[in-house]
């Protein structure tokens, strides 16, 4: 018996050799390419945490000299964030930030060229609908309202059609197309949340252009938005 066994197993040890002698190689890969993926998951992990880490003490720096209104110092920031951090929203945030700081100081063109950079850059919807938005304006304070119009009609977050309406309606009014404005004024009315205050604007635009919105929805609204200003 014991014979019969020794001879099985050893039966099973032939097996196995002649198993892993066949395949030992593709099993060894396939562990190593499984590991080393493992490895690289961290290693990815922890690098983003870095990078995080680093982009965000960058975007620190850049907030500082926006708030002490150094404006070239505050582009130098953003050209370095975006180079080294480019692909992460403290760059984005920082470039929405640095198009201000410029807009402010009287530099519309380099204001313009942040945004831009937000706008072609962002991951996310959000941000390049705000970047589009704001770049609309700072283009139709210098009358390029065609472009303007160009970055609304990109500008496509859901969050952000309330706005992106009233200010089409600001451009179309400054080119005298009053039709097309009140049209773009009353989506913005009808979008908008009434609880939030700045539709009382958009009724006093529609009002400018003789298209006040009915007496009954403009209290209603009216209501709304002091209500939620009050709590």
């Amino acid at each position: 018996m014991a014979t019969h066994l020794d001879l099985e197993e050893q039966e099973q040890l032939d097996q196995l050799k002649a198993f892993w002698k066949q395949y030992g190689n593709l099993i060894t890969w396939a562990l190593t390419i499984v590991l080393a993926g493992f490895a690289a998951w961290n290693g990815w992990n922890w690098w983003q945490r870095e990078q995080a880490v680093k982009a965000a003490a960058m975007f620190d720096e850049l907030q500082k000299a926006a708030d002490a209104g150094d404006a070239a110092k505050t582009a130098g920031i953003f050209n370095d964030l975006k180079e080294r951090f480019g692909g992460t929203s403290f760059a984005q945030q920082g470039g929405l930030l640095t198009a201000r700081v410029q807009f402010d100081k009287g530099a519309p063109d380099a204001a313009a060229a942040a945004l831009t950079w937000v706008a072609d850059n962002a991951a996310e919807t959000e941000y390049r609908s705000v970047a589009r938005l704001r770049l609309a304006g700072v283009l139709a304070d210098q009358k390029k309202y065609d472009e303007a119009l160009k970055q609304l009609d990109a500008a496509s977050a859901k969050e952000f059609e309330a706005l992106v309406a009233d200010r089409r309606g600001d451009i179309l009014a400054a080119q005298g197309k009053t039709e097309d404005a009140k049209a773009a004024y009353k989506k913005a009315w009808d979008t908008m949340d009434p609880a939030v205050q700045y539709r009382r604007l958009i009724d006093a635009k529609l009002t400018a252009l003789g298209a006040a919105p009915p007496a009954e929805t403009a209290k209603t609204g009216t209501a709304a938005a002091a209500d939620g200003a009050a709590k």
